[in-house]
């Protein structure tokens, strides 16, 4: 009999299912203390969690039988998926159970802007005050919505809109432009028109190339009056700048759900008189919480069966069933395709590994952690090592492994990144079973860790260039940890800058208008 941990509070369908299977054990621990809880999870096989449970180390450690975590929901920002893959435990969550319910508050959300209804509610009910004139709003009919994230919940919000009459917009690098075509929408691929947009909605995954998203530099260049809606995740848009721009007026009124920063009870949001806000209700419906619960027990039984794994957002790796000196190049190979991706920021075409050495025989695995480093910056945990490849031949990239020569390392793995545009090499090797080192990039001898805040900057190799990167960095009060660089047989140089702060937008800025600049990237391992 195998026993399952319901750790946080689920719909009542939820221990209806699981209490009727004869080979499962139910333990209902939702409202048992976090502390005690630990010793409840010492004989899981599956645990099920919410938002309330950070499945972390202790967690971990705890759970000595665990084969399987089920989020249930989307977001697994509290779940150790790591920490998970290395013990073996499969984690996995339930993504498309609240689509609807997180459709409609957007479109909640995109009335209330148009229409100010909480205050003109607030009027009549609170203050007991009956004027009209106050309260002129806009029409969605014939303006134009700009959609950041045509997926799932973005393309049926825009089907939506259309039904109102509005005008639609799309901005995805990573579909098929006849998705939006197809529905009556434009598809864009310069963000500058979805600036210009009447109403703006966004509905990506919350990574590092989407945090900030819409900043001060975006805001300035939006319509005067322009409406915001984020019922997706919170920092997608800027806050303070989101702030900024409500108080000024720029922005007429702000539809949000999501913050950086949950609870956000005393954000500086809440004292405008232009943003409807709710705390999160994204998934909050009778229907959604019914689909979430159903969903989270049917894939916990599964796993708890060793059936299948619904929706698996990892693939368990321990280190007993690998020989001792693959590990570090599976970790090696995801980040250096992860970092490939930050140096070539176009929709990916093509992803393309060698290895030499023994680790050749491996090479084949090494593609599938290849493929999930580099698309995760732009598919967020839509991408996983079960989808990996399902995704790539859905979307058209080529993906290969081969065995290369030897080129006079013992092991050497490398990955190539091919995309609209342009290619970007990296290779690296493992020194001494388990340092980790990156020691070519596009052709450029390099060696440096694969670890923290970096600049990769190109340029013709003239005197005084590590001058002028060293003055802007100093004016703006940005340490440099290290400066590694590299030179080829044509007159170019490359620099790898690891730095201790994080490079903004305008600093990156100032270094790509020096005038022996090539090209320069900021990456974050």
């Amino acid at each position: 009999m195998k026993t399952i941990v319901v750790c946080d509070a689920l719909h009542p369908v939820a221990l209806e299912l699981l209490n009727k299977e004869e080979d499962i054990k139910v333990i209902d621990a939702i409202n048992t203390p976090k502390d005690e809880l630990l010793d409840v999870l010492k004989d899981a096989d599956v645990a099920i969690t919410r938002s309330s449970t950070d499945v972390d180390e202790k967690f971990l450690n705890a759970s000595k039988r665990l084969k399987a975590v089920v989020r249930a929901g989307v977001g697994v920002d509290n779940v150790d998926i790591d920490g998970c893959s290395r013990r073996g435990i499969i984690v996995m969550n339930v993504p498309t159970a609240n689509t609807i319910a997180a459709v409609e508050l957007t479109m909640a959300h995109m009335l209330a802007a148009a229409r100010s209804l909480p205050y003109a509610h607030n009027d009549l009910k609170v203050d007991r005050i009956w004027k009209r004139e106050k309260w002129y709003g806009v029409e969605l009919f014939n303006k134009t919505l700009g959609v950041i994230g045509f997926g799932n919940i973005g393309s049926r919000v825009a089907v939506r809109a259309k039904a109102f009459g509005m005008n639609i917009i799309a901005y995805d690098p990573y579909i098929d432009p006849s998705k939006v075509i197809d529905m009556g929408g434009t598809y864009t691929t310069n963000f500058d028109d979805i600036l210009k947009c009447d109403f703006i909605t966004i509905h990506t995954p919350k990574t590092r190339e989407t945090t900030d998203m819409i900043g001060e530099a975006e805001i300035s260049k939006m319509k005067d009056g322009v409406r915001l809606i984020n019922c997706a995740r919170g920092g997608l848009y800027n806050e303070e700048a989101l702030y900024n721009g409500l108080k000024s007026g720029k922005i007429a009124f702000a539809g949000i759900d999501v913050f950086s920063k949950e609870p956000a009870t005393n954000h500086p949001l809440l004292d405008l008189s232009n943003v409807s806000v709710t705390p999160h209700l994204g998934a909050n419906t009778l229907e959604s919480q019914q689909n979430i619960a159903v969903q989270a027990v049917e894939g916990a039984i599964s796993a708890a069966r060793g059936i299948s794994y619904p929706n698996a957002l990892n693939l368990p790796i321990k280190a007993e069933d690998l020989p001792p000196f693959v590990e570090p190049y599976v970790e090696l190979i995801s980040k250096m395709a992860f970092l490939a991706a930050q140096i070539n920021k176009k929709a990916i075409r093509a992803i393309h590994v060698e290895a030499e050495g023994q680790i050749g025989e491996y090479v084949n695995s090494m593609l599938t952690f290849a493929i999930v480093g580099a698309l995760k910056e732009n598919f967020g945990e839509k991408i996983n090592y079960v989808n990996a490849k399902f995704l790539c031949d859905e979307r058209g990239i080529l993906n290969d492994a081969v065995i290369a020569p030897e080129s006079g390392y013992k092991n050497k793995i490398s990955v190539k990144i091919t995309t609209e545009s342009d290619t970007t090499t990296i290779s690296g090797t493992v020194f001494d079973d388990k340092e980790q080192r990156i020691v070519g990039i596009n052709g450029f001898k390099t060696d440096f860790k694969p670890k923290g805040k970096m600049i990769i900057f190109k340029n013709n190799d003239v005197p005084g260039v590590i001058a002028e990167i060293s003055a802007i960095l100093a004016d703006e009060r940005i340490n440099i940890a290290d400066f590694r660089l590299g030179r080829d047989e044509h007159g170019k140089a490359l620099a790898v800058i690891l730095v201790d702060e994080k490079i903004s937008k305008e600093t990156l800025a100032k270094l790509d208008a020096l005038q022996t600049c090539i090209w320069v990237a900021y990456a974050v391992i």
